[in-house]
């Protein structure tokens, strides 16, 4: 879904004049939407598997940056020596688990696109149940779960919570959805969360964390392309993505966003080839995108893939280094 401007924190105009009356009506579905969360939560009963488990989660709907920081987290502990896989729910997707992802097998519309892209570089499953997923992870040999999403999904048990909150629109309006961007209330969201992960650009921590917080930035694995570009992308914040590549040097003839989890068919990247070849340009895209590429168009789209650095570089190790050791106590 594409949000409204009056999800906005500021950065958009217009989104303090927009759509007075629907916030208003939306008022009593965003206070049930949020009591629901608060009592599926009150009321949970956690389940504990034989292996650590690590929840990187978010309290908006929309992208905050939260998959690369997964893959950086598996990638450091798999660096250490440990089986370490990640678990998403497996969204838009139309299995639904417990599998482990295969990018030779699997499409984004098996799987969702977030485990497709996981899956190019380490272990990844999906699981719409995630205690059976964890449970068939720990029997296939897996040591460490990296949960992608499911900060307000009780069922499974979590040795480490960490919520990444995007530093240049934190929490959007403050609302909870319908009516804002929120999963739920602030307060009750970072009152579980052992750590705080702040993505991207944006103003330094104020005080008002009530839990540790570690910066990460997001950085271009290689340089763009040299040449005309033509930038499309379907995720939480596309133009994101062209600042992005414009900081780093891309020269972007156009852009062109799409909703977050865009489905690509053959005609959409018909009218992109049209659009690029009219600009004597290339096209270009995200990693997350390129997974939702319909496979025998792909290869003529330049991929932009980015990975999570923390800063400093050992910012997570004491949380990281403590769940091995719960692993290893048993």
């Amino acid at each position: 879904m594409k949000a409204p401007h009056f999800w906005s924190g500021g950065l958009d105009p217009r989104a303090r004049e927009a759509a007075p009356l629907t916030r208003v009506l939306l008022t009593p579905v965003a206070a049930l939407y949020g009591a629901i969360v608060a009592r599926k939560l009150a009321h949970a009963n956690p389940a504990k598997v034989g292996i650590p488990v690590i929840c990187v989660g978010n309290l908006t709907v929309g992208g905050s940056g939260k998959t690369p920081i997964v893959a950086a987290i598996r990638q450091h502990l798999q660096a250490s020596g440990l089986r370490a896989a990640s678990l998403s729910r497996g969204y838009k997707g139309r299995l639904k688990g417990p599998l482990r992802v295969d990018p030779g097998v699997h499409t984004a519309a098996d799987v969702g696109d977030e485990p497709l892209m996981l899956a190019s570089h380490g272990e990844s499953w999906i699981g719409a149940d995630r205690v059976a997923a964890a449970r068939a992870m720990e029997a296939a040999g897996a040591e460490i779960i990296i949960m992608d999403d499911g900060h307000q999904n009780p069922s499974l048990h979590r040795n480490l919570s960490l919520v990444v909150v995007d530093a240049g629109d934190p929490f959007g309006n403050g609302h909870v959805f319908p009516k804002g961007p929120l999963r739920e209330p602030v307060k009750a969201g970072l009152g579980r969360a052992d750590a705080v992960i702040l993505a991207g650009d944006g103003p330094d921590p104020d005080g008002r964390w009530p839990c540790p917080v570690v910066r990460a930035r997001l950085e271009p694995v290689a340089p763009p392309p040299d040449g005309p570009l033509v930038a499309f992308a379907g995720i939480g914040r596309p133009q994101k993505v062209f600042d992005s590549l414009s900081a780093a040097g891309a020269t972007l003839v156009d852009t062109v966003p799409y909703p977050d989890h865009h489905p690509y068919s053959r005609g959409d990247l018909k009218w992109l080839e049209a659009l690029a070849a009219e600009r004597d340009a290339r096209l270009i895209t995200t990693e997350k995108d390129a997974a939702r590429l319909p496979a025998d168009v792909r290869d003529p789209v330049a991929v932009w893939p980015v990975r999570a650095v923390f800063e400093p570089a050992d910012a997570l190790d004491g949380w990281l280094q403590a769940v091995v050791e719960q692993r290893s106590h048993g």
